[in-house]
C-alpha cells in the first residue's frame, strides 16, 4: 500500500459519508500517473500554491487600494484566512479539509488588481463581461503553465468558480468555501477599516454586536460554530446568526465599501485599467509574446483582458508610468557652446 492509498483508506475512515472522497474524484481533464504520496486533492492545493498566479496575489488589492501600512490585508492574506476558516468548518463536519483547502486557496487566483474595482472596469471594456470567479477558472484551465493549465480535479476547479454568486458548488467542500470567504472578508474589513481610521468598533450597532461578537475573534467564532452547529445537507448560517450577520454587511457598504475615504481613489484606478485595455486591443503587439496564443485563438481583446487581470497592483501601474508617463531628462553632463 503506498502512503496515497493509506491516507485514502483513512478518509473512508474518518471523514463523514457527507464528504467527498478523494477516491471518488470525477478526475481531471487530462489523465495523469497517480502520486504515491498525496491524494488527488492534496496534489491540487500543491500546485495552486506553487503557481505564479497565486504568488502574484501578495501585491494584490483586497479593500485599500495599494495601503502604506505593512498589517493591511492583500488577496494572498485574504485568501490564507478564508482556507483557514474553511478548513476549521471542513474539520468540524468531517469533510474533506484537503479539497476544502485547495478550493480556499484557488478562489481568488483571477482576481484583477485594485480589487473589486478592476473587475468593474474590465467588465466595462471587455465583451461579454467579466467575472472575477470565471477568470479564476481560467487561469487553472488555461493561463498557468503557459496555456496547458494546472490540470486540476473537477470537484477542486467547480469550488472555485461556484464561490461567489451563479449555482450552488457541488460538494459541501466547495459551499463551505463560498461561506467562508463571507466570514474571512467581512471581519477583516472591518479589522482593516479600525485600522485606517474609517470606523471604529463602537459604529456596529449594538444589536449585531451582541448577537456575533464584541470583537473580530468573537464574531468569527460565533459564525464558524454556528456553521458547524447547523448545517447538514447544506452550509448555512442559523437565522439567529444570518440576520445580524446580513445587517452587518449592509452596514459595511454604507460605511466602509462606499466611503469616499476608502474608494476615493478608485476612480482613478479604473481609468488607468481601461486605458490600458485599450492601448493592448489597439497594439496586440505589446502584449507579452506568452500571450500570443490566446491572440491567436480568441482574440486580442481576450489576450489583453487575462494579460491585465493577472497584473499586481504596482506592475499594473509601472506598465502604465512606461507606456503613458515621460521618463524624465538625464542631464550628462555635456556642455554648452
Amino acid at each position: 500500500m503506498t502512503v496515497r492509498e493509506r491516507l485514502e483508506s483513512n478518509e473512508k475512515l474518518i471523514l463523514s459519508e457527507n464528504a467527498c472522497l478523494s477516491v471518488n474524484t470525477k478526475g481531471r481533464e487530462r489523465q495523469e500517473e497517480k502520486c504515491p504520496l498525496r491524494t488527488d486533492f492534496q496534489r491540487d492545493r500543491d500546485r495552486i500554491i506553487h503557481s505564479n498566479s497565486f504568488r502574484r496575489l501578495k501585491h494584490k488589492t483586497q479593500v485599500f487600494l495599494s495601503p502604506e501600512g505593512d498589517h493591511y490585508r492583500t488577496r494572498l492574506t485574504h485568501t490564507l484566512e478564508v482556507s483557514q476558516i474553511a478548513r476549521t468548518i471542513a474539520n468540524g463536519l468531517s469533510l474533506n479539509g484537503d479539497l476544502t483547502e485547495a478550493i480556499s486557496l484557488g478562489h481568488d487566483l483571477g482576481h484583477t488588481p485594485f480589487g473589486h474595482a478592476g473587475e468593474r472596469a474590465l467588465n466595462s471594456v471587455f465583451p461579454g463581461g467579466f467575472r472575477h470567479y470565471e477568470q479564476s477558472l481560467r487561469v487553472v484551465e488555461k493561463l498557468e503553465k503557459g496555456g496547458s493549465g494546472l490540470n486540476l480535479t473537477y470537484e477542486v476547479r467547480d469550488g472555485i468558480v461556484c464561490h461567489t454568486r451563479g449555482k450552488e458548488a457541488d460538494t459541501l467542500e466547495g459551499r463551505i468555501v463560498k461561506l467562508a470567504d463571507k466570514i474571512a472578508y467581512i471581519n477583516h474589513d472591518i479589522d482593516d477599516a479600525v485600522r485606517a481610521g474609517v470606523m471604529c468598533e463602537e459604529d456596529i450597532p449594538l444589536e449585531i454586536r451582541k448577537a456575533l461578537g464584541f470583537t473580530k475573534s468573537a464574531r468569527i467564532n460565533t459564525m464558524v460554530v454556528d456553521t458547524v452547529t447547523h448545517s447538514t445537507d447544506d452550509i448555512v448560517f442559523s437565522t439567529e446568526v444570518q440576520q445580524p450577520f446580513d445587517e452587518l454587511h449592509k452596514f459595511m457598504f454604507e460605511k466602509v465599501y462606499t466611503n469616499p475615504k476608502c474608494k476615493g481613489e478608485e476612480t482613478k484606478a479604473i481609468d488607468v485599467i481601461c486605458r490600458l485595455y485599450f492601448y493592448f486591443t489597439e497594439k496586440p503587439e505589446k502584449i507579452p509574446q506568452a500571450y500570443y496564443y490566446i491572440i491567436e485563438n480568441e482574440g486580442k481583446e481576450r489576450a489583453a483582458c487575462d494579460y491585465i487581470a493577472g497584473m499586481s497592483d504596482r506592475y499594473l501601474l509601472s506598465i502604465y508610468q512606461k507606456i503613458f508617463i515621460p521618463d524624465s531628462w538625464v542631464d550628462i553632463g555635456l556642455e554648452e557652446g
